[in-house]
Order: C-alpha cells, then sequence, then structure tokens
C-alpha cells in the first residue's frame, strides 16, 4: 500500500532531498544537485521566491520506504501579473509504478484546487534559473549541473495520467572549431567599431559586480518573452550573483559595454562540473570543491550558462562579440566542446548562434500541462 505524506520537518526534508540521489545511485549519466543550493531552493530564509510564491512537497511510502516525492509552486505574483490561474510541479522523482505517481500527482492537484488552480504545468521550478523539464531524450548522456536527469519512464506516466506536451527544450554539444571563425570575427571587429561595443577587460572578479545588477535586470527584459518567464525581483539577483560568480572563472564571463558603459549583453560559460559533483555526490567540501578546482585547470567541456542581449541590440554584433572571445579561448584551453543549456525549440534567437558550427542536438526535455478544471 502507498500512503502520501507532506515534507514538514527538516528530517522530511533531508528525506525528500536524499531520495533522487537514492533512486539514481547506480546511474551513470545522473548528476546530483549541489546539496547546500537544493537546501536553500525550499528554505524560504533563504530564496527570495518565497516573497510571492507559495509551495508544498509530498513523499510517498511503500511499507516505510520512499518510493517518490514531488513540490508544488504557486507564483501568486505571475498569476496576477498574466491573469491566470496556473501552478507548478517540480522535484518530482518516482519508481516506476504509476500508481506512485497517480497518488503523487492527485496530491498536488488536490493542494491547488484548493487555492483555485485551474491549470497544472511541469516540471518547472521558481524561475529560469531552476531546473526544468523533463528529459524525453538523451537518457545516455551525462547530465549537466543546471539540468535534471530522469527515467524514460516517468513521460509514460504523465502521459497516462491525462498530461500533454506544453513546450520542449533542446540541447545541443557545439564543437570548438580547430581554428577562429574569420567570419564571426570579421562581424565582432566591424560591430564594435561601428557601434562602440567594448568588452570589458578586468582583472579580478571584483570588478565586475557594479555591473552585476545591471547584467540580470538585462536578463530580466531580454527572457521577458520566454515561455515560462517571470522576471527576478532584486533580491533573488542578489542569490543568483552569488551562485554564478562562485562557479565561473574570467575566462568564460564575457560582459559587452555601449558607448555609455551600460550592458548591453553577455555570456556566462564554465568548464563541466558535473564530474566533480558526480564523485562527491552533490556536497562542496571538501571532495566538490577538489574536483571543481582542477575542472577550473584543465577541462575539455564547457557548460553554456547564459547568453543574452539587449532585445534593441538583438542582430547588431553583440552576440558576436561574445561568441568570438569565447571560441578564442576556448581554443586556446583545448576545449572539444561547449554544452549548452535548455534552450526554448522555438527560441530561434539563440540557435542561430550555432549555425556556423558544428553542432549535436542531443538532449530534448519537455514541460507537460494538465487543466484542473
Amino acid at each position: 500500500m502507498t500512503t502520501i505524506r507532506t515534507v514538514e520537518s527538516k528530517r522530511d526534508w533531508r528525506r525528500f532531498h536524499a531520495f533522487v540521489n537514492d533512486l539514481y545511485k547506480d546511474n551513470a549519466f545522473f548528476v546530483p544537485a549541489i546539496h547546500i543550493d537544493e537546501g536553500s531552493m525550499f528554505n524560504p530564509k533563504k530564496n527570495p521566491a518565497y516573497e510571492h510564491c507559495e509551495t508544498t512537497a509530498f513523499l510517498a511510502y511503500q511499507d516505510g520506504t520512499i518510493v517518490g516525492r514531488i513540490a508544488a509552486i504557486i507564483n501568486h505574483k505571475l498569476n496576477d501579473m498574466k491573469a491566470m490561474k496556473e501552478m507548478r510541479f517540480t522535484r518530482y522523482d518516482v519508481i516506476d509504478d504509476i500508481e506512485v505517481s497517480r497518488l503523487l500527482l492527485d496530491a498536488v492537484i488536490a493542494w491547488g484546487r484548493e487555492r483555485g488552480m485551474e491549470r497544472i504545468i511541469g516540471p518547472i521550478g521558481f524561475s529560469d534559473m531552476d531546473k526544468q523539464g523533463l528529459l524525453v531524450e538523451g537518457f545516455d548522456q551525462v547530465s549537466m549541473i543546471i539540468t535534471l536527469y530522469n527515467h524514460p519512464y516517468y513521460a509514460a506516466h504523465l502521459e497516462a495520467l491525462g498530461f500533454v506536451k506544453d513546450i520542449d527544450w533542446v540541447e545541443y554539444k557545439v564543437f570548438v572549431p580547430k581554428e577562429i571563425d574569420s567570419r564571426v570575427e570579421r562581424i565582432a571587429t566591424i560591430a564594435q567599431k561601428r557601434h562602440g561595443y567594448r568588452l570589458l577587460s578586468v582583472k579580478n572578479k571584483k570588478e565586475i559586480i557594479p555591473y552585476a545588477k545591471e547584467m540580470f535586470h538585462m536578463y530580466n527584459e531580454s527572457f521577458s518573452h520566454l515561455y515560462g518567464f517571470y522576471p527576478l525581483t532584486d533580491k533573488q539577483i542578489d542569490v543568483s550573483i552569488r551562485q554564478f560568480f562562485s562557479l565561473v572563472t574570467l575566462d568564460y564571463l564575457y560582459v559587452i559595454v555601449d558607448k555609455e558603459d551600460a550592458v548591453i549583453g553577455f555570456g556566462v560559460m564554465s568548464p563541466s562540473f558535473s564530474p566533480a559533483i558526480k564523485a562527491s555526490g552533490g556536497r562542496l567540501f571538501p571532495r566538490g570543491l577538489i574536483g571543481i578546482l582542477k575542472a577550473f585547470r584543465h577541462h575539455e567541456v564547457l557548460d553554456m550558462y547564459l547568453i543574452a542581449v539587449k532585445p534593441e541590440y538583438f542582430g547588431r554584433g553583440v552576440a558576436a562579440v561574445i561568441m568570438n572571445e569565447g571560441i578564442k579561448r576556448a581554443i586556446a584551453n583545448g576545449v572539444k566542446y561547449a554544452e549548452t543549456g535548455p534552450e526554448l525549440e522555438n527560441n530561434t534567437n539563440v540557435q542561430t548562434l550555432w549555425a556556423g558550427f558544428e553542432t549535436e542536438q542531443h538532449k530534448r526535455r519537455r514541460c507537460y500541462a494538465k487543466s484542473l478544471i
């Protein structure tokens, strides 16, 4: 018999976070979440999203053993802004038993209906900075630290329970050319001369900090039209700055400013930390940190975290400046390929960036939806 219990105590939360690691302990492609980040995500004292979001979480038990988990989110400000009554589910993990999935999702839906919700989507988190999308292709590919991993049967469970595709994200391997792309370099050079763009040249991360908030406000503007997007608040931006700047090196942090020194574009990449985080079981100290430091020095794979351009500068060479610098650095460091984060399948602005490169679309993830009326 399966029973569903609400996650309430600290002990419950420890079990909630540990379950997925136990479920995938023998899976070569699963990369655990960083413990400290995952714990903070569901802590109202540490996650500013709780100022406008309401959540709950559930665990499924069979004979005293945890066999599934799920969390629910209602973003009240987003609902007010878009005049809708929509909820989200996230951190959905389960054994291959559709009845367990049914009971977990029923619990989430009942909670949402009590609060007047009329539609549910997921898996999708608090914001675009959270992990989102159910993996539906690429089960034999190692996960990034910013994405989810799941077994193929998750999709079968959701579809059998009446969930349908709402939208997909795709991910690419972008292979580094053997030499500088003259076309990209020419576009970047012309754009900088013609428009007065400037790539910030800094000696340490402290010199970037004065631009950091402006970068994320520009991110809000650039991404505002995308699926499920809700602009980060200043407090959420502060958290994002701490997280991103702790995991990036100046080699792969590119900020473009105009003649007035205003940020008009930026790109953030990092050596892949997946092997280090997998080896440490998601713990940063001490093994995870040692692995990360090694990855900074020697790496063949890059993770692309973000690339954003101020909307009025689309098609005006800003992205080319970022790409040109990224190619130069990747070649110099012996990188074989960069792996993109999830890109909406209809986001042609970002996908055209890879048009001149050898690429492999190796993963696809899906956001499902279901009416609650």
